[in-house]
């Protein structure tokens, strides 16, 4: 009878002083917390946005964009595929040529449109173009082998997206959005980010301790799509900015230069951001002036050296969301895969490239709906109301157990309670977890929950030494069968808090995930060091009264 095994008291111990020494950094101040030896844990709990102050933004992703960027890489295939051109790898002699006209693009970019001139062409038309498009991807594999709809008209066809691929290209541009968010973010060492989706087509921002939403904006809204693109020498600049722009290539602005505004480069990449692997400021060894430096991938490097090897004497741009940074001469071979970018940049400006640029590219848009800062003080005031309800709730659950329980029994939950509240900053605070207003609410409500378990263990026990047996038997019977309540009680609200995790945001997952945190904590803390303590009260007072 409570004759506990060695291994119960032995965890107990190690796993209160563990948590003791990961939950300490919190209770330090910074300037000591700083002289800690190497091998001693120091990690903190974050604040939140609502408990250290800091910026909001919700953005919205132009869907729109990634569905025009698409048709327009078909647009430009198409002039391949109807003139027989094979693409790289193709095997197979050269296709006869179809007879076409007027392709373009509608006005709202949604649709391709493209004239056959021979009505007997159609069906060979209708098959090449159908090999343009690509098979929709989803979660669980491939939705549909293509991500086109190709129609006849008469004799026209028209190409436009499916339902079902805007949907997977909408979902992929966001899930895509967040990660190039949060290395942008993460560049500027701002701790914690919490960077979620909103519905459909937005993201939210929330930045602890950045009180500048300026500064996210800028860095977060700019695309940063790079691209080298060749120009295009064919028709004079004058003659494209009247409207006779040739297939295949775009009229681009550089701001950079007043004497040529505008310049006419070819549309498809040589080389895309896609394939840089690194982008740091720098300077230019013989004018001195700040540059981007940039080093392209095993791939980037070699497409990279065989088009400057194939058009030396040539010129090539740098574009970056669609304006042109710099459109240099290619005077010799770039074999090497690094070079830099020249724009007139300052210090500021080129190390804000370099940060988008290793961030990479966004793949669509940012449109912003709403921003919001949070001051410090209201942080503060946050922080004081929080710290002020976990009080009177902790003076609350301990003046009704020492009221229900006296003060033996009730002091054994209230101590248990303590050892609880400490694993559960222990825990936050070994994993980094942010600690938000509703994520005091959860610890809140696990300071009821944590006692709760000992409740039920008290009443039972008052019920079979009410029922005759010894205060020693009554004690091993309460334990053993309030222990499969306890569990069954708390897998539930386990398993709820778990659902509000993966399906919440924001606030929503900072309750779950305190509230989970202490649902574990609460179990161990019931289960075992309560039974320990009354094990070791038992074994020095031999009582024959239960104190309950």
């Amino acid at each position: 009878m409570l004759k506990l095994a060695r291994w119960r008291y032995l965890t107990v111990i190690i796993v209160t002083l563990l948590g003791i020494l990961w939950a300490l950094p919190n209770a330090l101040p910074p300037n000591i917390r700083a002289q800690y030896p190497g091998f001693l844990p120091n990690k903190t709990i974050n604040l939140g946005l609502d408990l250290q102050g800091g910026s909001h933004l919700l953005f919205e992703v132009d869907k729109d964009a990634v569905y025009k960027q698409r048709l327009e890489t078909v647009a430009d295939d198409l002039t391949g595929a109807l003139r027989g051109v094979r693409k790289a790898g193709e095997l197979g002699a050269r296709k006869t040529p179809i007879a076409f006209s007027g392709r373009g693009q509608s006005s709202d970019g949604s649709v391709v449109r493209v004239t056959i001139t021979n009505l007997s062409d159609m069906p060979e038309a209708l098959n090449r173009i159908s090999k343009l498009g690509q098979p929709i991807d989803g979660a669980s594999g491939v939705i549909a082998n293509t991500d086109l709809l190709v129609r006849n008209v008469a004799n026209n066809i028209e190409i436009s997206l499916s339902p079902e691929a805007k949907l997977a290209m909408s979902r992929r541009a966001v899930t895509q959005s967040i990660e190039v968010i949060r290395r942008r973010i993460d560049e500027t060492g701002t701790k914690e980010p919490s960077i979620t989706r909103q519905g459909a087509d937005r993201i939210v921002v929330q930045a602890p301790g950045e009180s500048d939403p300026e500064k996210l904006k800028s860095l977060i809204g700019q695309t940063a799509k790079l691209t080298f693109q060749l120009l295009d020498d064919s028709v004079p600049v004058a003659e494209a900015m009247a409207g006779r722009i040739p297939p295949g290539s775009v009229l681009l602005p550089q701001p950079s230069q007043p004497n040529e505004p505008f310049v006419l480069v070819k549309r498809r990449a040589v080389v895309s951001g896609e394939n840089l692997v690194d982008a740091r400021p720098s300077f230019d060894q013989q004018t001195n002036q700040p540059v981007v430096s940039f080093r392209f991938d095993g791939a980037g490097s070699r497409a990279f050296g065989r088009v400057t090897t194939t058009n030396v004497g040539k010129r090539f741009a740098i574009i970056l969301d669609d304006k042109i940074i710099s459109a240099p001469n290619i005077q010799s071979p770039i074999i090497g895969g690094a070079g830099v970018i020249t724009g007139g940049f300052t210090v500021e400006s080129a190390a804000e490239l370099s940060t988008l640029l290793r961030g990479g590219a966004l793949p669509a848009p940012l449109t912003i709906l709403e921003q919001r800062t949070v001051t410090a003080e209201l942080g503060k005031d946050a922080v004081e109301a929080g710290a002020t309800a976990g009080i009177i709730a902790m003076v609350s659950v301990m003046i009704f157990m020492f009221l229900a329980y006296g003060f033996t029994f009730g002091g054994f939950s209230i101590l248990a309670l303590c050892v609880n509240i400490v694993l559960i900053f222990a825990g936050m605070g070994a994993v980094g977890a942010t600690l938000t207003l509703p994520g005091i609410a959860g610890l809140v409500l696990t300071l009821g929950m944590a006692v709760d378990a000992n409740v039920l263990i008290y009443e039972r026990m008052r019920e079979e030494f009410a029922a005759g047996r010894s205060a020693a038997l009554a004690i091993d019977a309460g334990f053993a069968r309030a222990v499969v309540t306890i569990i069954d009680s708390h897998i539930t609200s386990l398993l709820s808090a778990l659902i509000l995790f993966y399906f919440g945001s924001g606030p929503v997952r900072g309750f779950a995930w305190t509230l989970s945190l202490g649902i574990l904590t609460s179990v161990f803390t019931a289960v075992l060091v309560s039974q320990v303590l009354i094990a070791l009260w038992f074994r020095q007072t031999r009582a024959k009264v239960l104190p309950i």
